[in-house]
């Protein structure tokens, strides 16, 4: 049976470092700055054999003014609301402060299987905190240290006692169901066919990942919150907000959808703090991980270099990438704007010459649809495979439309092609001399293949080799 748990306290307690431990993964970011972790975070956890779900949750403020510190205590207190069990943190090493205080009054409202964890508790120097809190009101303090992997035998013992509890209730609850007798029925064989015609059995459909990536402020998390329909992520006029890549799973058609929001990522030269390179690091783990990306780009200031620079990334990373330019209720002659960002596209990333351009609104959820459609024929284009016979009958017309220069007084001769793999898709063409074949050439080849097998926008991958045609006995 599946239990919620998740992690609370004041910020700098050392939150997210038990969820990383928990989780088995270095997922959530962690640095000695306070309020480093904004959004609540979940991911499956695990204590020798017990599984559950974790959720990492941002320092609480006690504020209520509608600040940005206010937000993050609203989202943890949605976090309390789900979970099932919640261990509340403190630091042993500097004892209970007066946050920890308040923010227990508030545990105590929720009426919640509350666990009190005074972490960072090896050494001496945690005995005066582990007394003082005796004082908050929860019983014996769990001494933990997250860091170090020290009091996950009591966790163990804690999450144990709620899935037990959670199962005897699902039991509790079940119907008791009447059982009929056995009868012996003589029933026709199934040959999974109807007077229609075979039965076409379901074919659950595989997940997607989908990275949202872009410069800070181009509203990634307003637009992942309207796809979900809640406020799932923090987001306001402030920019850099989101730290974390965060994973919220979204499910749109029958298909389940991780999309994944990133921080906004700034040109090298003016990234200075360590948060801020850590959180970019985090941004460019997404784009590997991910199968489709989305570069949204704010439709009053687009492509602008840095927005060239993540789409350049990407193709380079393999990735199938759409482009969304958001804030589009801001523009007046949508008509005469469109024809320009279609024209600069082209112009700008001419290494995925038509990739797919979708006009949005994040904020008012207009053309999400049409987004996701986008996203769905790009990565069927990432899928694409092409039969050998095929591809070689293309090679013949390229080069006969327009054959291959000569170098140092030779001809190139290109002798056999084949697709080795798919996202993306990547060929092997067979040449005489491969390391003499010009890059104006092989991106003829690329664009060509783009043209014909209808994968505009796709990263397309051609790897030169050496040797003959195994199946042409002339060219022996």
């Amino acid at each position: 049976m599946t239990v919620t748990v998740a992690i609370v306290g004041r910020p700098n307690v050392g939150k997210s470092t038990l969820f990383n431990r928990l989780v088995g993964r270095k997922i959530a970011l962690v640095d000695d700055t306070p309020g480093v972790t904004r959004d609540r975070r979940e991911a499956e956890g695990r204590i020798a054999d017990l599984r559950f779900k974790v959720l990492d949750t941002a320092g609480y403020e006690d504020k209520t003014d509608g600040s940005l510190e206010d937000r993050m205590r609203q989202q943890t207190e949605i976090a309390i609301r789900d979970a099932d069990v919640i261990l509340f943190m403190i630091d042993a090493r500097a004892g209970v402060m007066p946050l920890d205080e308040r923010f227990a009054q508030v545990l105590r409202r929720a009426g919640k299987d509350v666990h009190l964890i005074a972490n960072k508790a090896e050494g001496k120097a945690a005995d005066p905190g582990l007394l003082e809190a005796y004082n908050l009101g929860f019983g014996e303090p769990v001494a933990l240290s997250a860091e170090h992997g020290l009091g996950l035998s009591d966790l163990h013992a804690i999450v144990s006692k709620a899935v037990d509890a959670a199962a005897a209730k699902a039991e509790a609850r079940a119907p008791s169901l009447d059982v009929m007798p056995e009868v012996d029925v003589d029933l026709p064989e199934d040959d999974g066919s109807t007077e229609d015609g075979p039965v076409k059995r379901w074919d659950p459909k595989r997940y997607l990942n989908v990275a949202i990536i872009g410069r800070p402020n181009a509203g990634k998390s307003t637009l992942i919150n309207r796809m979900v329909g809640e406020d799932r992520l923090l987001t306001g006029p402030e920019a850099g907000i989101t730290r974390d890549s965060i994973l919220v799973p979204w499910e749109y058609e029958g298909r389940i959808i991780n999309l994944v929001d990133t921080a906004g990522m700034r040109r090298k030269a003016r990234i200075e703090q360590k948060l801020e390179k850590l959180a970019v690091s985090d941004s460019l783990r997404s784009i590997q991980y991910a199968e489709v990306v989305v570069l949204l780009l704010d439709a009053q200031i687009p492509f602008e270099k840095q927005d060239l620079t993540l789409a350049d990334l990407v193709e380079r990373e393999g990735r199938a990438l759409v482009i969304a330019v958001n804030k589009w209720d801001t523009i007046e002659d949508k008509n005469a704007k469109l024809a320009e960002l279609r024209e600069q596209c082209e112009r700008y990333l001419p290494q995925l010459k038509g990739i797919p351009l979708v006009t949005i609104s994040g904020l008012q959820g207009r053309n999400i649809d049409k987004l996701m459609q986008a996203v769905f024929a790009i990565e069927r284009k990432w899928n694409s495979h092409v039969s050998t016979a095929r591809l070689n009958r293309w090679l013949s017309g390229m080069t006969e439309s327009h054959p291959p220069p000569a170098v140092s007084g030779r001809r190139l001769k290109l002798r056999y092609m084949t697709q080795a793999k798919i996202r993306p898709p990547s060929f092997i063409l067979f040449a005489s001399r491969p390391e003499a074949v010009p890059n104006a050439y092989q991106r003829y080849l690329v664009n060509g293949l783009r043209d014909a097998f209808d994968m505009p926008g796709t990263p397309i991958r051609l790897w030169l080799r050496g040797g003959k045609n195994p199946f042409d006995k002339s060219d022996k």
